[in-house]
């Protein structure tokens, strides 16, 4: 089987599994991203997340992970939601973690197209990532030609926004590789910096993380400093605001993936619920969710903040 052939085979099998889009790039040694990472990395827009400081050599070479890697195959899943949180509800959480941790679903798909090609080629070496190892991700879903970035730091692909989770499998196998765009297509828009209510977004493509939503609910040690609390904008779990307000996510549609369904309780959670809510209740709402990670007392704490600080 040739593998222009075998490509297109792994591809088609990946939308079976219910991938919405999938693309091959050839492995390469990222300089270029390297060189952007550690001047970031020396700005200390990672903050707490001192993992990113961490298996640089790793992130940019992907042969470090997996002997005699070629290709990476890169995947999509689309996760908004078909239906949000109780209008009432107040508080705000991030579509992504609205259902199951996107880790179990994505490495159970990728799992079974591992099974796939190893039916067809045995002993063929190969590891799925999904955010859950030193991979750059959006780089080689950048090479593969799923989508370009967005000055957002995102990736936005023309027909599904930026509402997606990426995977990947790192493999060594010689696969056909596909073209990354030859444009982006931001424009002159700066809807997402103008809309960042903490100036998150220094520059274009160029995210401080200390000052991000997402980061100060879900991965600062540190307690919130408290004239950035009335610019949580009631964001107890991550933040959508610079995909909410970009164009290319205004016609997205609802991801088909039954796992990211929010659940019927959390649905009906009102502004009361979230300010009385409890450990056990935690528990049962959050099982298996991203928001587990981050504990109860983390989302209680951002709840109590909100709550206790006058809003302008």
């Amino acid at each position: 089987m040739s593998k222009h052939t075998f490509s297109n085979e792994i591809k088609q099998k990946a939308l079976l599994l219910g991938f919405d889009l999938c693309g091959i790039s050839t492995i390469e040694e990222l300089n270029a991203e390297k060189k952007f990472l550690e001047k970031w990395l020396k700005q200390n827009y990672h903050g707490d997340m001192a993992y990113m400081a961490r298996n640089i050599d790793k992130r940019v070479n992907p042969s470090l992970l997996v002997d005699g890697t070629q290709s990476v195959i890169s995947v999509l899943l689309n996760y908004f939601p078909q239906n949000n949180l109780h209008p009432e509800s107040h508080y705000k959480i991030s579509k992504y973690a609205l259902g199951t941790d996107y880790h179990y679903v994505i490495k159970d798909k990728l799992k079974k197209l591992m099974e796939f090609i190893e039916q067809h080629y045995p002993n063929t070496p190969m590891r799925a990532f999904t955010d859950s190892a030193p991979v750059l991700d959006k780089s080689w879903a950048l090479k593969s030609g799923l989508g370009w970035m967005g000055k957002n730091t995102l990736l936005i692909n023309k027909k599904m926004g930026s509402f997606f989770f990426i995977g990947e499998i790192i493999i060594g196998m010689d696969l056909q590789a596909d073209s990354p765009l030859e444009k982006e297509y931001c424009g002159n828009c700066t809807k997402c910096i103008d809309a960042c209510p903490t100036d998150a977004l220094k520059d274009p493509y160029v995210m401080d993380a200390t000052k991000c939503i997402s980061y100060l609910t879900i991965e600062s040690k540190d307690d919130i400093p408290i004239e950035l609390v009335p610019k949580l904008n009631n964001w107890i779990f991550g933040c959508d605001i610079c995909q909410d307000v970009c164009p290319w996510n205004s016609k997205v549609q609802p991801s088909t993936e039954s796992s990211f369904k929010i659940s019927d309780e959390l649905a009906l959670m009102k502004k009361h619920d979230w300010e009385e809510i409890e450990k056990p209740q935690f528990k049962k709402l959050f099982k298996s969710s991203p928001v587990e990670r981050s504990g109860y007392k983390k989302l209680k704490t951002v709840i109590d903040l909100i709550k206790n600080t006058s809003q302008p």
